[in-house]
């Protein structure tokens, strides 16, 4: 949106509150569309009004207003501003007409996602609705923000997503991509260079020392971890977001500097893991609760038992171990999907762990290199579990709060995977 306001665009943010009572009665598939279409433009009209502090009128009765709501808005604004002294608008209109464009931003659009029919039906309806808009008025773009597992249910529930499937980008990051992020944010603080195109293509054994003035380069643990670089040890604990790392980091610092250590050391790391670990566990169990309202049940469920406990892969399974572990926890009580009037099935408990990045795929290679997948890289490996070659390990970032009082067990358990760098 910075970037647009800079070139000259008109950019709007339309938030979910905004468009709570558009499109939310049970109707068909057109109906819903055509409602989005009205609904969007009479709130795009209140908005132009209000960033151009003008009066801004469309006549809603004037026969196929949605499709050439551009002209209408261009017009309405001329009007209004031949009617101002006030200079300031007046250049703000300016701007708008030489530039001719409206970008409207719509986020946090799953906030509050169940999964549902209906909800599929009116995100689906949304969709369709912004590529009409957008056809129909040259200069009017949309930029919709969805979860990577909300758009997956629309897309294989809808066949009409195909259109705009060539739209769709996927926004996602690397291990290596979130490195050099770090890195990035550690080299301008203090004022030097960084050259970021000649990093990303740098082995980040290579780029390692950049952290050395802040971060002991070894990790002194045990276990798989013990000797390794520190930056490894942190990649291994975030789940492909660069918020993950930003926390993870923040806490262990806050540790040091506690302690009047110059650089965050093992001990400071080894002290917020599981607080660390607990966070990531909520936040996972507040995004997902209203699709399974008894996802803690279920996450809380995959601790392992005494007989695990002596085990050193108490958190890795085959699917056929998976799909047990997951009966044993339905023996408690059943799962009902908010989107489902029947009980889940073990299966579709254990699509659901991994959709949500709970549970990622895993396979060994002979040279024990690690590779793991994660849902938005593979949505299909779940599928009906279809064996192909990957085993399931529940992700390094819960672990601590699943297991607080065997921290030495976890360190022997958790082994440094390999990403497209060839580190973790």
């Amino acid at each position: 949106m910075s970037d647009d306001r800079e070139r000259g665009h008109l950019a709007l943010l339309i938030r979910p509150d905004e468009i709570l009572a558009i499109a939310i009665e049970n109707r068909s598939l057109l109906e819903l569309i055509r409602d989005w279409k009205i609904g969007l433009t009479t709130l795009l009209t209140e908005k132009v009004s209000a960033a151009m502090g003008l009066p801004v009128k469309i006549d809603r009765q004037a026969p196929g207003w949605t499709g050439r709501f551009v002209n209408f808005l261009t017009e309405s604004v001329r009007a209004s501003a031949a009617a101002t002294p006030d200079e300031s608008k007046v250049k703000s209109v300016d701007r708008f007409l030489a530039s001719g464009r409206v970008m409207v931003y719509l986020d946090d659009l799953d906030r509050g996602w169940a999964g549902r029919p209906q909800d599929i039906r009116r995100i689906s309806a949304l969709l369709n609705a912004v590529r009409d808009l957008a056809s129909d008025n040259p200069g009017l773009h949309f930029r919709v923000a969805l979860r990577s597992d909300v758009y997956f249910l629309v897309r294989t529930s809808d066949e009409s997503t195909d259109k705009i499937e060539s739209s769709v980008i996927w926004y996602s990051w690397t291990n290596h991509q979130i490195f050099i992020l770090l890195l990035k944010r550690i080299e301008t603080f203090f004022g030097r260079q960084f050259d970021e195109d000649r990093y990303k293509e740098s082995p980040q054994e290579e780029l390692g020392y950049l952290l050395h003035s802040i971060m002991e380069e070894r990790f002194t643990g045990k276990g798989h971890w013990l000797n390794a670089p520190t930056h490894r040890v942190l990649m291994s604990l975030i789940r492909k977001r660069p918020r993950d790392l930003v926390k993870l980091c923040t806490a262990a610092a806050r540790q040091a500097h506690g302690s009047r250590s110059p650089r965050i050391g093992t001990k400071h790391l080894l002290s917020v893991f599981q607080d660390y670990s607990q966070g990531r566990i909520q936040d996972t169990i507040n995004e997902y609760r209203t699709e399974l309202p008894e996802v803690e049940r279920l996450i809380m469920g995959m601790k392992p038992t005494r007989r695990d406990h002596r085990l050193r892969d108490a958190y890795y399974f085959a699917s056929d171990e998976l799909l047990n572990k997951i009966g044993r926890i339905q023996e408690t009580g059943s799962f009902q999907f908010a989107s489902s009037t029947v009980r889940a099935s073990a299966s579709e408990l254990a699509q659901f762990l991994y959709k949500i990045n709970f549970l990622i795929a895993r396979k060994e290679h002979a040279s024990g290199e690690v590779i793991r997948k994660y849902f938005e890289e593979n949505r299909y490996l779940s599928s009906s579990f279809v064996d192909f070659g990957y085993a399931w390990e529940v992700h390094p970032a819960y672990r601590w709060a699943l297991q607080p009082d065997s921290i030495d067990d976890l360190l022997y358990s958790i082994k440094l995977s390999a990403d497209e760098n060839g580190t973790s």
